[in-house]
């Protein structure tokens, strides 16, 4: 990456602290925050609020989201904190027995709900919807109904984002989201988007199969890895040069206290199609290839090193082993800290000064000879006080990184 840091929004902000921060610092006029990912209720920042915060880094999104539908059809509706904001026009809920939502892939309210918020929640859960199984007759095609090659209402999507970014990016960092490229990533295994999902769609069952069934699991990886390299050379052809990172997985290897998968498994298991990916990227383009793991993964970035990949994100230094000091040290020279500038856990929840001190801290640890893009833990949630959200980009343009 780039020598300086660069300052990204975060992995992603709540519908309810875009509100608040339009209203704190662009105005009553400002235009209303629209959810672009109501999976995780997060809000795009837009140009007005860009321009605001001193963000120079965007994103390029696949043309459908979690639940299997576009952002566009605008509509208003309120969250269960008050904050009034637009949604896409299928996203549809209706009451949960418990006071909540439920949501449905498609919109479509005539099959079983895909998702859940509980009342006063700030996010959906995925509901899981497994068929039971029977072993004689597991088939990996079932794990493999969502992925395929980029149709022709894909390339036009994209296609519109080439020339939005060549009118309104040219002084901006680009982030692209490929499609169809995280394997075994635990969010989209319940398929959310799918209406009637076959397969192994429980989570726990999931697990288990990445150690009971490896040749299964193995069968859709490689499948999946054949459209995904189709699918990024098509991209990479028609974004060229416009686009600085590309996000490949976000399958998460870590817990607070340790991985979720040992070594010699994630060599077996993700390291070949992981390696395949970044290879191509790096043979047919300038991207930088970022992966993103929560917890405590020290111990698997060498094998992400080796693997190709450019960039780790979101640096989770409240994880054990996972001391930015010892990051830095360790792995600076070799990839780039994308993250890790706040701790979205609990330091967002306790003071301004508290928050200011930490990400100044971070800045200083991580950005020592470049390589860093400044950017929370993962996502600010709903709940952040708004004063600290605030004392973090103060002290990000203090530091005088942005």
């Amino acid at each position: 990456m780039n020598s300086r840091a660069r300052l990204q929004a975060a992995s992603g902000i709540h519908t309810s602290i875009v509100h608040q921060l339009k209203q704190r610092l662009i105005g009553p006029g400002a235009s209303p925050a629209r959810v672009h990912e109501p999976y995780q209720m997060l809000a795009e920042v837009d140009a007005e609020l860009r321009a605001a915060l001193g963000v120079d880094v965007i994103g390029v999104w696949p043309r459908k989201n979690i639940f299997g539908y576009e952002a566009n059809g605008w509509k208003p509706f309120t969250l269960f904190d008050g904050t009034p904001c637009l949604v896409p026009g299928n996203f549809n809920v209706t009451p949960a027995p418990d006071g909540g939502w439920l949501t449905y892939p498609e919109g479509d309210t005539s099959v079983p709900a895909s998702g859940h918020m509980p009342k006063g929640g700030y996010f959906f859960d995925a509901i899981v919807r497994q068929e039971p199984l029977d072993e004689d007759k597991l088939n990996p095609a079932d794990n493999l109904e969502e992925f395929g090659l980029l149709n022709e209402a894909d390339l036009a999507h994209y296609r519109r984002q080439v020339a939005w970014l060549d009118l309104n990016a040219k002084d901006t960092g680009v982030i692209l989201l490929a499609p169809g490229t995280a394997f075994g990533d635990i969010a989209l295994v319940p398929a959310p988007f799918l209406k009637r999902p076959k397969g192994i769609r429980d989570i726990s069952e999931w697990y288990m199969a990445t150690a009971a069934r490896p040749d299964y699991v193995h069968a859709i990886f490689e499948q999946q890895c054949e459209y995904a390299l189709q699918n990024l050379e098509t991209l990479i052809g028609m974004f060229g040069d416009r686009v600085q990172a590309v996000v490949t997985t976000g399958t998460d290897f870590g817990t607070q206290n340790g991985l979720f998968i040992s070594i010699p498994a994630y060599r077996n298991l993700f390291k070949p199609y992981h390696k395949r990916l970044n290879d191509l990227i790096h043979a047919k383009s300038n991207w930088k290839t970022f992966i993103h793991s929560c917890g405590a993964v020290a111990t698997l970035i060498p094998e992400f090193i080796a693997t190709g990949f450019d960039i780790l994100n979101p640096v989770q230094c409240s994880a054990c082993g996972m001391d930015p000091v010892q990051l830095k040290k360790n792995f600076g020279k070799d990839i780039t800290f994308w993250g890790g500038c706040v701790n979205t856990q609990h330091t967002m929840y306790q003071t301004p000064e508290a928050v200011y001190r930490e990400v100044r801290e971070r800045i200083e640890i991580f950005n020592q000879d470049g390589g860093f893009v400044c950017n929370a833990v993962h996502n600010i949630q709903g709940n952040s006080p708004i004063e600290n959200v605030l004392a973090m980009f103060k002290a990000i343009k203090d530091s005088g990184i942005a």
